[in-house]
């Protein structure tokens, strides 16, 4: 009874302050403080005021809320056990049970275990790469 009486004055309060923002043709303003104004009215007439302070001060509500904590913790510390050893994203463990990567095209060619050229024989070069080790050779001089 009381909350509905405070959220009534704070609306009227709010709506009466709205009236003198728009007296000063700041219609902008107002129209935005009538919005601010409205929502403690809003909630009374809808009933939520009333359902609040009824949950407030239930001690099945703050026990459900207990519990709803208690899952959520439950959820947040397997989640991060998970990822501690490993089996990584929920994605990653689907690939892995059906036998596919998502890193490597299905028409593309295995990749390769080192990525150092250096541990891989040279190719011989061919013309097309013939023709571009003049260009090459310019760009490293400009550091390019």
């Amino acid at each position: 009874m009381i909350a509905e009486t405070v959220c009534s004055a704070v609306a009227a309060a709010g709506l009466g302050i709205a009236a003198v923002t728009a007296y000063r043709k700041r219609y902008l303003s107002a129209a935005r403080i009538a919005a601010y104004a409205l929502v403690p009215l809003g909630l009374v007439m809808t009933g939520v005021v009333e359902w609040l302070a009824d949950t407030a001060f239930s001690p099945t509500a703050w026990a459900g809320f207990g519990v709803l904590g208690a899952a959520w913790l439950l959820f947040a510390s397997t989640r991060a056990v998970e990822r501690r050893r490993g089996l990584g994203t929920r994605k990653e463990r689907r690939a892995a049970r059906s036998g596919r990567t998502d890193a490597v095209a299905p028409a593309a060619s295995a990749p390769s275990l080192d990525s150092n050229s250096a541990s891989r024989p040279a190719a011989k070069p061919t013309a097309a790469q013939d023709d571009f080790s003049d260009i090459e050779a310019i760009l490293k001089k400009h550091g390019i």
